[in-house]
């Protein structure tokens, strides 16, 4: 037994074991396996003050995919763009995202979110006040999602530790500023103790005491307030962005509104320069020539922000699946393997439960259905047989 004590920790030295989760089948969350989906609109998760001083609710879309039977599927928070002045849950920014990620077999939600300049006298105060009243709302379609599994019996079906966020540029400064930035390192500018901006960097717009800590997040045309407020260990990111951006910058620039620059930002190429130097795992595709949200403006560069985003996420919800930064055919799944002998467990993929399945039937040597090599015993060979299939899917 210690030879292949020895053997096996010269394996896992080499391999990092996953949490594979429910679905991770090589197809699912990567690829359009659905063809229909369903849709419950106006979805209250929340309420708070807006920058007119007035209470409002907080709505979201919910896409499924129609005719499901998972009920521990990723959610995906989206939200659509619109400089915090215009937009909605129903944006077209945003919509078909939604509906393809459903299609795919997560669970998407589009989110509405306080909207309004306070003071268009200050308008860089004003702008940044929007930023916040944001980040508290798309924290709390997170915690409202994770209430809705704990106490309202999963009523979505959602799996609360594979939540990601994401958005279309006002949209993705929300998803960066709620995941990237301390209450520490919100700008003295932004009066936090005012109606609206209450309840520090998490806010008080609905679901207190639930994380709004997301497994990855993902950002098409967005940009943060500083990229120093990345730090080493911090959640993983996928953008897009059009070079020729005159809204939201490319590099270092200021993000503007009817060409009137607002506030300095940084973009995604500095983003993902900071991303890379700490190690942060992130995936980053660049549309030369093009302006802003360009996802928005042609089917061609939906197609490869379709799936340069999935492509990326789907890794993140399934470990095993290999690297994607670039386009490709969302609705052309890989071939997997019809006879799969090592997937001992059967449940459709190698994992470190199969290894540990043979260990646990090394030496049998009557009727030991981890006998991959038929010698009538189970030896080195078949644990090497096993770890040889790692992350391989099975029909």
């Amino acid at each position: 037994m210690r030879v292949i004590t020895t053997l096996f920790c010269l394996a896992i030295s080499t391999i990092t074991f996953p949490q594979t989760g429910e679905g991770c089948d090589g197809e699912r969350y990567r690829y359009r396996v659905f063809e229909e989906f369903t849709v419950d609109y106006d979805v209250v998760y929340g309420n708070n003050i807006n920058a007119l001083g007035s209470n409002v609710d907080l709505i979201m879309d919910v896409y499924r995919p129609a005719g499901d039977t998972l009920t521990n599927r990723p959610a995906v928070v989206c939200a659509h763009g619109g400089f915090f002045v215009v937009g909605s849950n129903d944006a077209p920014d945003i919509v078909p995202i939604c509906e393809d990620l459903a299609r795919m077999g997560y669970v998407a939600v589009s989110i509405s979110y306080r909207l309004g300049l306070g003071n268009i006298f200050q308008l860089e105060q004003s702008l940044q006040e929007a930023v916040v009243r944001g980040v508290h709302d798309g924290k709390a379609a997170v915690r409202y999602l994770r209430k809705t599994h704990d106490i309202e019996e999963n009523i979505w079906g959602i799996d609360p530790e594979r939540i990601v966020m994401g958005g279309s540029s006002a949209g993705a400064f929300i998803a960066l500023h709620a995941t990237y930035v301390e209450l520490s390192e919100i700008p003295s500018i932004v009066d936090m103790d005012q109606d609206g901006l209450e309840g520090g960097n998490e806010g008080e717009s609905g679901s207190p005491g639930y994380s709004s800590e997301v497994l990855s997040i993902f950002s098409m045309s967005g940009a943060i307030g500083n990229v120093e407020w990345i730090n080493e260990g911090d959640t993983p990111i996928v953008s897009t962005h059009g070079t020729s951006d005159n809204v939201v910058p490319y590099g270092v620039g200021q993000a503007g509104f009817f060409f009137i620059g607002l506030a300095d930002v940084e973009g995604s190429s500095v983003i993902h320069e900071r991303t890379d130097t700490l190690g942060i795992d992130n995936c980053f595709y660049t549309f030369d020539g093009a302006g802003h949200i360009p996802h928005s403006t042609s089917d061609a560069y939906y197609d490869s922000t379709r799936a340069v985003v999935v492509g990326f996420t789907s890794r993140q919800i399934c470990p095993t699946y290999p690297p994607i930064c670039e386009w490709y055919d969302v609705d052309s799944p890989p071939e997997v393997e019809t006879l799969c002998s090592q997937d001992l467990i059967v449940d459709g993929i190698i994992s470190v439960q199969d290894v540990l399945e043979v260990l646990t039937q090394y030496g049998c040597g009557v009727d030991c259905y981890a006998d991959m090599d038929g010698d009538g015993f189970v030896s080195v060979s078949d644990v090497m047989s096993v770890l040889s299939m790692f992350g391989s899917y099975c029909e």
